[in-house]
């Protein structure tokens, strides 16, 4: 079992910076941020693995940025050039094993632990 404890939303205007932590109850090799925005299906937004392989959603390519702490407890997620569009709901996620293959983050199902999310809210 592993529980994960999201912090660090909030409202900012667009073009600003947050940065998304990710506590987790115990290390595993496999993390990913996810976001949901009402009506809209659940989004892969970054992944990383235990090899540091990182893949990112098109839409936030160059802008986010996805990392651990050194003590691999922690996940990040920094957000920059905030956009009105990046509003949602940001889930962290977590499994054992597994890594981030392909261009983009894997699907939401194969994740097995969440986080109960954090709000970011971007204003034009």
């Amino acid at each position: 079992q592993v529980e994960l404890v999201e912090s660090g939303g909030g409202s900012v205007q667009a073009g600003g910076s947050l940065r998304l932590s990710c506590a987790a109850s115990r290390y595993t090799n496999s993390l990913g941020w996810f976001r949901q925005s009402p009506g809209k299906e659940r989004e892969g937004v970054a992944c990383i693995d235990g090899r540091g392989t990182t893949t990112y959603a098109d839409s936030v390519k160059g802008r986010f940025t996805i990392s651990q702490a050194s003590a691999k407890n922690t996940l990040y997620l920094q957000m920059n050039s905030l956009k009105p569009d990046d509003t949602a709901m940001y889930y962290c996620a977590t499994r054992f094993g597994g890594t981030c293959y392909g261009s983009l983050p894997p699907p939401s199902f194969e994740y097995n632990y969440w986080g109960q999310g954090t709000q970011v809210t971007v204003s034009s």
